[in-house]
């Protein structure tokens, strides 16, 4: 039997251990879907100021 690894992969990662979000907050399927894209919406938002804070300092 294969273990499977208990590390999520990039993203995913980062959204579960460091900004400690486990689980979905709302109910039907077109809630979750509107949540999920928020998330990743931040996530995008904080790349990109990240990505322009480098550049300026840089």
């Amino acid at each position: 039997r294969q273990q499977r690894c208990i590390q999520a992969e990039g993203t995913f990662g980062i959204i579960k251990n460091d900004w400690q979000y486990n689980r979905i907050h709302r109910r039907g399927m077109e809630n979750v879907e509107n949540e999920l894209y928020l998330i990743c919406m931040g996530f995008n938002l904080m790349k990109y100021h990240q990505k322009k804070m480098r550049m300026i300092l840089s």
